[in-house]
């Protein structure tokens, strides 16, 4: 079941995604030699228009090929021959389908629950340090050791991953803005000697209303975006491993994971409710993080595209298609490498 999930959720990612670059073609004059769902070999194909419309057999991506764009071509309608400006638009469009879908996917959920968690303090456990520290009742964190916080996610995320569990924070304290020092949460040291971080503190509750599903869902998609950066800097400066990240094998043991944590263990029992809600947030979270890594200036991606795009239009003048074909090429070759990387280790973990 969590294989069929896991299918479903990356195909419907991947399409909306190269949709975003199809739509924006037409819309800008472009010839679309094909639009194809999935990848390997073609098991129906329709041709509507100059378009071969195509369903392959493996349902995991998917693809917009536009004529010229990665050859030179001599028809007016080819993607190198469009103008600079028509060609960014083209090439952000599939991440910004990914961050619609996203923030579309956040208002479902988020339009689902019984109420929306804010970000401001309900009450504290007895004895709590961070009362004891500074923080009171009704304040409403809004930064964290610097870092702008939205939602409950943000502040989960600096308090898991700060190194001695003392915060800066500001907060909105009686309608102004109060700067705290040195506020301290609850902590633990297990025989390992890592320390674990215990919240002592409850967040109020917000009422489901039209304007706050659609105020949280963009909260939260600036958050999940922000925390993809975020997770990607810690990567690079070494706080997490390759180890710690998953690709697709690790994200179908993760669904399977949540599956069972809905099932009721003497009736057998799925709360589906719950198992959708959780299924929606993390397929908003995935297609974020989709259209984010994206448009990282990296080659082969979207993002390494726009920055060809935006030497062009600096010496007025397009890289050689060679060159940029070759740029592209080892990218690929190095993120197919990178992602086997990841799915070895998501299968080790498994074993």
């Amino acid at each position: 079941m969590s294989i069929v999930i896991a299918v479903i959720i990356f195909s419907i990612i991947i399409t909306i995604h190269e949709f975003g670059h199809f739509i924006a073609a037409k819309a800008n004059g472009v010839k679309v030699n094909e639009f194809a769902i999935g990848m390997g070999p073609a098991i129906f194909k329709k041709k509507k228009g100059e378009t071969l419309y195509a369903l392959r057999i493996f349902p995991i991506g998917g693809y917009c090929a536009m004529e010229g764009e990665n050859t030179d071509s001599a028809d007016g309608r080819a993607f190198c021959q469009k103008a600079v400006w028509r060609r960014m638009i083209i090439v952000v469009a599939g991440v910004f389908m990914n961050m619609i879908l996203g923030l579309i996917l956040l208002m479902v959920q988020t339009g689902m629950s019984d109420a929306i968690v804010t970000t401001t303090v309900s009450k504290f456990e007895k004895g709590a340090v961070s009362q004891k520290t500074g923080l009171k009742e009704d304040d409403k964190i809004i930064a964290i050791n610097g870092m702008r916080i939205f939602t409950s996610t943000d502040m989960s995320y600096k308090f898991s991953t700060d190194d001695d569990g003392i915060y800066d924070m500001v907060v909105e304290r009686n309608g102004e803005r109060v700067s705290l020092k040195d506020v301290q949460l609850t902590t633990s040291v297990d025989e390992e000697g890592n320390m674990s971080i215990h919240y002592d503190f409850w967040v109020k509750p917000q009422k489901v209303t039209a304007g706050s599903v659609v105020t949280q869902a963009f909260k939260q998609t600036a958050t999940d975006a922000r925390l993809i950066y975020s997770s990607i800097a810690d990567l690079v400066r070494g706080k997490f491993s390759l180890k710690d990240m998953s690709g697709p094998v690790g994200i179908v043991d993760s669904i399977g994971d949540v599956i069972e944590s809905e099932r009721d263990e003497e009736t057998g029992k799925i709360d589906w409710k719950s198992l959708t809600d959780t299924i929606l947030y993390l397929s908003s979270f995935i297609t974020i993080n989709v259209g984010v890594f994206n448009i990282l200036p990296l080659p082969a991606l979207d993002g390494g595209r726009f920055i060809f795009l935006i030497v062009e239009a600096i010496r007025r003048k397009p890289v050689p298609p060679e060159k940029e074909g070759l740029v592209h090429t080892v990218g690929l070759a190095a993120l197919l490498l990178l992602m086997v990387v990841i799915t070895v280790s998501d299968i080790t973990k498994l074993v």
